[in-house]
């Protein structure tokens, strides 16, 4: 069973991938329900259904969520009602609403009605009414319906096709996205494997495969894997909650950084799912690498997908490395503040000032800075390296990147044009005149603020007044913020 130590060993960056080229093949606990290509997704389906969170399934028609839903429903023995939720009325889950002797409306139960099951699934929920989706969320979120507890309710499942937005082109017309609030009730959202995800084995059987029962082992399998999750949820929670806890913590920072906002409601699901899928992997594959079950839990378990927002794979990558790398690191070490400080160049400020700080950290900190800051900003910063000593400590890569933006800085650039008056870049090159006027010629950093702006007109980084002005504003304002307002 993994331990805290285990779950921190893995940092390497070519450890971290989820799926590798020439992993072992692993048996799929639903190929048995007649389901094939799940095998890298039964970590996340099976801790699912060992915590009964709600699980929603986004892929392609024809990628069997459905007919996964149903035959799980199937094998556990379940009384579940299956709706089509684009064509859903509220009569349809409730029943007939009709005035009962003590003045309380009362519901004429229908067979299709959703009171007395234990599973419901609301297939083609993207494409439902606005006003049917506000009467599921009560369902999915606290298995209630007109405030009236569903007794017996223990699943809350669905699928959508993958939403048609601005961010999504592979969306399907009349998908819409989910509404946030809806979309962050389900802990679990799953992307099901597209036919050019099926290897060639799995894609003859799904060619062979015909809709016959399910085998009779199954059922009983599947119980019993549920139960052996179960029981060794608990232990890792011992074992692991205060790593995985470190890391959501900084995952869901590093995140916001790259524009992935995460609620703190997600933050709570992704932990315990994460936990979850560790006690599935360990009855699974106990193979798995704890960096891969966190890396996969992540990619099935972030809301974006269901409201059709795309999420920069490349980004997450690189924050579930680093948060995977932080959650070693000791609660009161500096880097981990430093490294979840959502502002840049708050994050550069902390980093300067931390003459603690290894020279491999302040340096990976200082180069992804100053490529986010803009003009100005990123001279100034520049100034504040040379300034406090701090060049020192970067390695030479970086040091010899800031070096060259800091010579344009302290030497005064030699360029000549001949523009008409009419030229934008004469209109810009008049405005950065008015701005350099304001400037006191005796003060040193003046002349450095001074050579900054003329030398990022020289290289056409500023094409207009506006430009100008911009880049003369993030000088002050960047000096302002390292240093205080004795620096200007």
């Amino acid at each position: 069973m993994p331990t805290t130590s285990q779950m921190k060993v893995v940092n390497a960056p070519d450890q971290a991938h989820h799926k590798t080229e020439h992993a072992p093949a692993r048996r799929s606990p639903f190929k048995p329900l007649g389901l094939q290509g799940l095998e890298d997704l039964a970590p996340i389906l099976v801790a699912a259904l060992a915590t009964e969170e709600p699980l929603l399934l986004i892929g392609p028609h024809g990628t069997a969520k459905t007919l996964l839903l149903t035959r799980i429903a199937s094998a556990l023995g379940l009384q579940f009602r299956h709706y089509n939720a684009s064509l859903l009325n509220f009569d349809d889950l409730v029943g007939f609403p009709l005035p009962g002797k003590n003045g309380q409306l009362e519901y004429v139960k229908t067979p299709a009605a959703i009171w007395g099951a234990g599973a419901v699934i609301f297939d083609e929920i993207s494409r439902c009414r606005p006003d049917i989706q506000n009467k599921l969320f009560p369902i999915i979120h606290e298995r209630k319906v007109q405030g009236l507890p569903l007794e017996g309710l223990r699943f809350r499942w669905a699928a959508m096709n993958p939403p048609s937005s601005d961010d999504n082109d592979n969306g399907y017309l009349g998908s819409e996205p989910l509404d946030a609030a809806l979309a962050d009730r389900f802990a679990f959202v799953v992307e099901m494997p597209s036919w050019e995800h099926l290897s060639e084995t799995e894609q003859i059987a799904v060619i062979r495969a015909d809709d016959g029962p399910i085998e009779p082992a199954a059922p009983q399998q599947l119980l019993d894997l549920l139960m052996r999750v179960r029981a060794g949820l608990p232990s890792i929670k011992i074992s692991l909650a205060e790593g995985i806890a470190n890391y959501v913590r900084t995952l869901v920072a590093l995140l916001a950084q790259a524009e992935i906002r995460l609620s703190p409601r997600r933050a709570g699901m992704l932990f315990r799912s994460i936990l979850a899928v560790n006690a599935a992997a360990v009855v699974l594959d106990p193979s798995i690498p704890p960096s891969d079950i966190a890396l996969l839990t992540v990619k099935h378990g972030l809301p974006q997908r269901a409201q059709g927002i795309d999420v920069n794979g490349s980004k997450l990558l690189a924050a579930h490395r680093e948060a995977w790398r932080l959650a070693k690191v000791l609660p009161n070490d500096p880097l981990r503040a430093i490294l979840c400080t959502a502002d840049p160049l708050d994050r550069f400020r902390l980093a300067v000032g931390s003459p603690s700080l290894p020279k491999g950290e302040l340096s990976g900190i200082v180069a992804d800075v100053l490529a986010q800051l803009r003009i100005g900003a990123r001279d100034a910063a520049v100034v504040h390296l040379f300034e406090t000593g701090a060049i020192g400590r970067l390695n030479a890569a970086v040091a010899e990147q800031a070096a060259e933006i800091y010579r344009n800085i302290a030497t005064p650039p030699n360029f000549a044009e001949t523009l008409h008056a009419t030229d934008t870049r004469f209109q810009t090159w008049s405005r950065i005149k008015d701005l350099l006027s304001r400037l006191d010629p005796l003060n040193p950093r003046s002349n450095l603020r001074a050579n900054a702006l003329a030398a990022s007109y020289a290289r056409k980084e500023l094409a207009t007044p506006a430009d100008a002005e911009a880049a003369y504003q993030a000088f002050e304002v960047t000096q302002i913020r390292l240093r205080g307002p004795e620096s200007v």
